[in-house]
């Protein structure tokens, strides 16, 4: 089990990397935001070394105009990780299945070469999504003990707990196994945990 964190503007620019294989960073969110640390962050996890993911929190509506907009702003690299945060929105509002499953798809297809993933919490996850449609992958929030989210599927990474700053793990053995999933070429078969069903 791999230890990373996810961070936003609210987390500083230099974070502590200590023990971390890996990073999630938000990048954009909806149509018009782009988190003002976004280039300082990355490079503190580039300079240690992680593997390195961003995150676009997703609004309903103007799906491609805001999996483009995602796209422009997050760094383009090989071998890193873009994932949707698929929550409620600060207007109580969150986007449908069919929205969150074409923000999806359009991501991966202006970038064929990176993993996709889901974010979503385990109500999200249980009680909204119908479509079981999470890319590449799930990364699940579910705050209980690391590496034991409430839910049947298969999942990528857990996001376990937001005290004092959100903290993840990853499902792979080592961290050359999980940049070789990240970093393998996306028409080769995918291992049992990249399909997230049920």
């Amino acid at each position: 089990m791999l230890h990373g964190i996810d961070v936003s503007a609210y987390q500083p620019s230099s974070y502590d990397t200590d023990g971390l294989s890996f990073v999630f960073i938000k990048a954009t969110e909806g149509r018009s935001y782009v988190n003002p640390r976004l280039a300082a962050q990355t490079k503190t996890a580039r300079d240690a070394g992680l593997v390195v993911g961003f995150y676009h929190f997703l609004w309903p509506g103007h799906l491609t105009a805001q999996a483009e907009y995602f796209v422009q702003h997050a760094p383009e690299r090989p071998g890193d990780i873009l994932a949707v945060d698929w929550e409620t929105t600060s207007e109580g509002t969150h986007a449908g299945n069919a929205e969150k499953d074409l923000f999806i798809r359009k991501v991966k297809e202006l970038r064929p070469d990176n993993r996709v993933v889901l974010y979503a919490n385990r109500t999200y996850w249980l009680d909204i999504d119908v479509t079981s449609y999470a890319g590449d992958g799930l990364w699940i929030a579910d705050y209980v003990t690391a590496g034991k989210p409430r839910i049947q599927a298969d999942w990528l990474f857990h996001q376990y707990t937001s005290d004092p700053h959100d903290k993840d793990v990853a499902d792979f053995e080592s961290l050359a196994a999980l940049r070789e999933w990240a970093a393998e070429p996306l028409d080769r078969p995918q291992g049992p945990a990249a399909a997230a069903t049920g």
